[in-house]
């Protein structure tokens, strides 16, 4: 892709965002878009929304499981932004119109005491910079179809990556967590949708251990000259899959003694 036809794909994605109608698949409209044309166009649509006020305060990962990577026919994660704007109080209310098609997924989020960079952290890098962790919910979204209507393809990799990795919001819960005080592999969620269990996991389901995922997510910065940043956080990635959250939705995300988190959408 050009830098012309990457602004235009992060133009038309910033467009799908602010009137709700969700666009065609990038991946169709340029098919020679590779994956580092796409976090091209995530920085792009970054910039926009930074232009319009909003500030970073993390970062997410995605398709840290099995089973998301194989409906993708992909082998490894995915990442994105997360901005101020997309921050939720436990027990909120999403308001009616916000998202387009809204999903949750149930996640550990860490919080940064230290900046983290470079092709060879490690996992004890992860655990020296981490403050603590927190159980969380990440709110999806889609600005770009999930299939083309006409086609029926479904989206791939760089359509995801480019519309930010699909975040739109993150809840984190009120409890706080030494790094060592959980083997967060074994840390799960019971995650209900209006008092009806949808779907449980284990923290294992992320690459078989969420500090991995932070290990993967600041070695892929390093190509891009990005880093973590102290007091930023970081959603290390479902162990679940996407709850669909139609208007009406009331949504708890049991971690047991690990702590508790709620979402509603109006």
């Amino acid at each position: 892709m050009t830098p012309l036809q990457i602004e235009d794909a992060a133009e038309t994605l910033w467009q799908a965002e602010q009137t709700g109608q969700q666009c065609p698949l990038l991946s169709a409209t340029y098919p020679g878009m590779t994956m580092d044309h796409a976090y091209a166009v995530q920085a792009a649509l970054i910039e926009r929304r930074q232009r319009a006020g909003h500030k970073v305060i993390g970062w997410k990962i995605g398709l840290t499981s099995k089973a998301m990577q194989y409906a993708l026919n992909i082998d490894i994660p995915d990442s994105g932004m997360l901005m101020d704007d997309m921050l939720f109080a436990d027990g909120a209310t999403v308001p009616a119109g916000r998202f387009i098609q809204p999903r949750i997924e149930a996640e550990i989020a860490f919080v940064m005491k230290a900046p983290l960079a470079g092709g060879d952290v490690t996992r004890h890098d992860v655990i020296a910079a981490t403050d603590y962790v927190a159980p969380s919910i990440e709110i999806l979204d889609t600005r770009i179809q999930r299939n083309d209507p006409a086609t029926g393809k479904t989206r791939v990799i760089t359509d995801t990556i480019s519309d930010n990795a699909a975040n739109a919001g993150i809840v984190l819960g009120p409890q706080r967590h030494a790094i060592d005080a959980h083997d967060l592999r074994w840390v799960g969620a019971i995650v209900s949708r209006n008092g009806e269990v949808e779907e449980t996991g284990l923290g294992a389901g992320v690459l078989n251990d969420p500090v991995q995922g932070i290990v993967w997510l600041a070695r892929r910065m390093e190509q891009y000259g990005q880093r973590i940043e102290a007091g930023q956080v970081i959603l290390s990635g479902s162990f679940i899959r996407p709850v669909e959250c139609p208007p009406g939705s009331e949504i708890v995300a049991d971690f047991h003694d690990f702590g508790l988190v709620r979402v509603n959408f109006a």
